[in-house]
């Protein structure tokens, strides 16, 4: 099969894929770093502004599997420019909601709509790019994929401090309408197959919108919700129980399936699936854990907090064309093991952590992060998806996709039940050793009040008890953090366990497999 022909147009047009990517991908983060200002701004309560996310990551990952069937049946030409002028309009409606009813909704549309840029973009670095270059290439959007959320808060921070709340979203309007007319009048990749939309399964598409969805708003939701002690989550896990199973049914049985599963039978895509969930777990729950640490031990602005962790999406800039360098001449699963090893070390690192930890003390561990994923994601692309024959590749990147993003959630909502929990615990052990008749205690106590008698005179020594109560809760949330670091470091270092069952693919070291 002759191998296909990289044209200026063809490039030009690739490039616009990516960013639109990039978008979609950053309007996941950019938007929680600033949460409390819309809440201020569409006057929401905490249970309400927490929709603001939950609906555009419900659509989203409805949205990544389904676009592989959308983008065989419409070519991704037309999918790829219906989703970023979609995602165009409804920046500038998030941007002029004025009740938070008006906001969920038009997330939930811009997360849906968007959501098709990402596997497409994705697909297409398979489709017009020969073999040689295929690590080069996933360099790039490899940095895309981890640099979009990891620079989110950054972003946000600076617009929100800036200008408002609202740029968080005009800002994409002006590069949206760019992705969208280099799209339609440069994308030439493939035709559409108009008739794949006549065994379209409407019910494969409801049970997978059920069962995503279902599964997603549990992760989002449950640990502020008490798990199943609360009955909207009991539903909506059985919910999720019967979709589940009537979809993969549905996918196994159909004619023309919904979603095609059949890329999980190739043992590299299966691996690096599963490599890419845990790596989601790592990506972003990380990109959730610094600005908490931040804000709420060290008290820091979302400005500030922006400016502290900009140091992974630096590393990550500064290392990915290295990355992309020793892909094309190295064993992949060298680099793929190099990479988990250096995150758990980098997470390790963190479980010293204290209250006084800034800027210069997670400068390294956020320096090793930025290199580990660019050593990650960039092999495990190249060997998930490029292994892959040409007609899977457009089903295989929704999934691939919608793993990482999975990974993410389940993630999240296991740190958020970890950060409860031991918080707890940690706060009732602490306080043990805080009470009556500890002179060390005692002391402190005394000093605080002493502090505090010229400004509060005869109410010193309630306010010194307050004061020493905070003390004990920021240490005990400290030492949780510590924790969920721990754990995470374990996950990588197992993870190890699995680069061995990865093959090494043929040809060039890094090149995709004989599938082309």
């Amino acid at each position: 099969m002759q191998e296909p022909q990289v044209t200026p147009r063809r490039l030009i047009a690739f490039l616009a894929l990516v960013f639109g990517m990039f978008m979609a991908i950053l309007d996941i983060q950019i938007v929680s770093s600033s949460l409390s200002e819309i809440q201020a701004g569409l006057s929401a309560s905490p249970d309400e502004i927490s929709w603001v996310q939950t609906s555009y990551l419900i659509a989203e990952v409805i949205m990544i599997p389904l676009s592989g069937f959308l983008a065989r049946a419409m070519s991704t030409r037309v999918l790829f420019t219906i989703s970023a002028a979609g995602f165009t309009l409804a920046s500038v409606l998030c941007a002029t909601a004025t009740t938070i009813n008006q906001m969920i909704v038009y997330r939930a549309f811009q997360g849906f709509i968007g959501g098709g840029m990402i596997p497409t973009a994705f697909a297409a670095s398979y489709t017009i790019f020969p073999r040689r270059v295929q690590p080069a290439v996933m360099a790039l959007v490899g940095l895309t994929v981890t640099l979009a959320p990891t620079v989110g808060p950054t972003v946000g921070g600076y617009l929100t401090e800036l200008f408002s709340w609202h740029w968080l979203f005009l800002v994409n309007v002006i590069p949206g309408i760019a992705a969208t007319l280099l799209a339609w009048f440069l994308v030439d990749f493939d035709e559409p197959d108009w008739g794949l939309m006549r065994n379209f399964d409407v019910v494969g598409l409801f049970s997978m919108a059920v069962f995503l969805g279902s599964l997603e708003y549990v992760l989002e939701e449950g640990q502020k919700n008490d798990w199943f002690d609360d009955r909207a989550i009991t539903l909506l896990s059985l919910a999720a129980t019967v979709a589940a199973v009537t979809f993969f049914v549905r996918v196994l049985t159909a004619k023309v399936p919904i979603v095609d599963l059949r890329a999980f039978l190739d043992r590299n895509f299966a691996v690096g699936s599963l490599l890419t969930f845990v790596l989601g777990i790592g990506l972003y729950g990380l990109t959730y854990l610094y600005p908490l640490y931040l804000a709420r031990v060290r008290g820091l602005s979302a400005l500030q907090i922006g400016e502290t962790v900009f140091v992974t999406g630096a590393f990550m800039f500064l290392t990915a064309p290295i990355v992309g360098n020793l892909a094309r001449k190295t064993d992949p699963r060298i680099l793929i093991g190099f990479g988990f090893a250096l995150f758990a070390a980098s997470t390790f690192d963190l479980t010293r952590i204290t209250g006084d930890w800034a800027f210069a003390e997670l400068f390294l561990p956020q320096a090793m992060r930025g290199i580990a994923l660019m050593c990650c994601m960039i092999p495990i692309n190249v060997i998930s998806l490029g292994t892959l024959p040409p007609d899977r590749i457009k089903n295989a990147s929704g999934l691939f996709n919608l793993t990482r993003n999975l990974g993410g959630a389940f993630g999240l909502a296991i740190i958020n039940t970890i950060l409860q929990n031991r918080s707890v615990l940690h706060g009732e052990r602490l306080a043990e050793n805080v009470a009556w008749g500890n002179p060390i205690a005692e002391d402190r106590l005394a000093d605080i009040t002493a502090s505090l008698t010229p400004t509060l005179g005869p109410d010193a020594g309630g306010g010194a008890l307050a004061q020493l109560s905070g003390m004990v809760q920021r240490q005990a949330l400290v030492l949780t953090f510590s924790d969920v670091f721990l754990i995470i470091a374990i996950l990588f270092s197992a993870m190890l366990l699995l680069v061995p069952l990865v093959s090494k693919p043929k040809g060039p070291a890094g090149a995709g497999g004989g599938g082309h």
